[in-house]
C-alpha cells in the first residue's frame, strides 16, 4: 500500500454525470490487479474531509512500464463534483492499491462479466489483463446495463478490443429494454460459463447471486459501497457473511471482490 501525490493528465467527460480521469503517479501502482481500488483525496484534505474509494479502471502504460492509472467516476455529490472539475496539472492524493482482486482459475475457458453503470470500471482493467495472458485467454462476454443510454460506459472500446457486449437499459434507449440480469441468466442456462464476475449496484448483485446459485455456476462479485478509510479502521463498509449470519465481512479488507458463497446481499 502506497500513499502518493498524482498529477492529472486528462479529465474527460464520457456522458452526462460521468467522467474518466487519468493520473500520473509513476510506477507506484504497477502491482495493482483488477478489482482493487484506491482511496482518493484532495490536497487541502478539508473539502471533502474524507477520501473516496474508486476502482482502478486501467493502468497507463508506456514502453512496457506503468506510468499511472485511470479512474472512472459518476458525479453524485460534492467530492465527485470537485473531481469532475479538476484540470491537467492539478494534483490529488492516492492511497492504494487496496482490497482483493478478481481471481481467475487457470482452467477457465468461458467467462461472463456483468456490470451496471460505473461497475464496468474494473471489468475494463480485467479484460486488458486477460489479453496479456501467456496462454490462450478465456472467451469473455460482457453484459452491460444502465438506466438509459448515458449509463452505458466503455461499450464501444470493449467491443473494439474484441470482447462482445450485450447492452440493456431500463428505458429501452439502447439495447434490450430489461434488467442486465435477464440476458445474463438466459446465457447461463443456455451455455454455462466457467465463471461469472459482476460489479454494480447491490440489487443487481443480489439478483446475480440468486441466478448463479440456482445454476451452480462459480461467481465473484465486486461490492460498491462507501468507505471512510479503506483500511479497516472505521468498519463502516460491513457486508453480511453467508456462512454465519452473526458474522460480518468488510469490503475494504475482505473485499471488495467476494466469492458468491461468502456473502449475503
Amino acid at each position: 500500500m502506497i500513499q502518493t501525490t498524482a498529477t492529472v493528465l486528462q479529465n474527460e467527460i464520457l456522458a452526462p454525470n460521468y467522467g474518466r480521469i487519468s493520473l500520473a503517479c509513476g510506477g507506484f501502482f504497477a502491482s495493482s490487479n483488477p478489482g482493487q481500488f484506491v482511496m482518493l483525496g484532495f490536497p487541502d484534505s478539508i473539502n471533502p474531509l474524507l477520501r473516496r474509494p474508486f476502482s482502478i479502471h486501467r493502468l497507463i502504460m508506456a514502453d512496457g512500464r506503468c506510468q499511472g492509472i485511470e479512474l472512472l467516476y459518476k458525479t453524485v455529490g460534492p467530492a465527485t463534483r470537485r473531481l469532475s472539475r479538476l484540470r491537467a496539472g492539478e494534483t490529488v492524493s492516492l492511497l492504494g492499491p487496496l482490497g482483493t482482486a478478481f481471481q481467475i482459475p487457470s482452467g477457465a475457458r468461458r467467462i461472463y462479466l456483468a456490470a451496471g453503470g460505473v461497475g464496468v470500471a474494473p471489468m475494463v482493467f480485467l479484460l486488458e489483463r486477460l489479453r496479456t495472458m501467456a496462454t490462450q485467454p478465456p472467451a469473455c462476454l460482457l453484459f452491460l446495463g444502465g438506466r438509459s443510454r448515458e449509463d452505458l460506459l466503455c461499450a464501444d472500446e470493449v467491443e473494439r478490443s474484441g470482447t462482445p457486449v450485450v447492452l440493456t437499459t431500463d428505458d429501452g434507449s439502447c439495447g434490450d429494454q430489461c434488467l442486465v440480469t435477464s440476458p445474463l441468466e438466459e446465457a447461463i442456462r443456455r451455455e454455462p460459463p466457467d465463471l461469472v464476475l459482476a460489479c454494480g449496484p447491490k440489487a443487481m448483485l443480489a439478483c446475480v447471486l440468486g441466478i448463479v446459485r440456482a445454476c451452480a455456476v462459480p461467481c465473484q462479485v465486486s461490492i460498491e459501497t462507501m468507505m471512510a478509510c479503506g483500511m479497516g479502521a472505521c468498519l463502516g463498509c460491513a457486508v453480511g457473511g453467508r456462512q454465519d449470519d452473526t458474522r460480518y465481512l468488510h469490503a475494504c479488507l475482505d473485499g471488495p471482490v467476494f466469492d458468491a458463497e461468502d456473502i449475503a446481499l
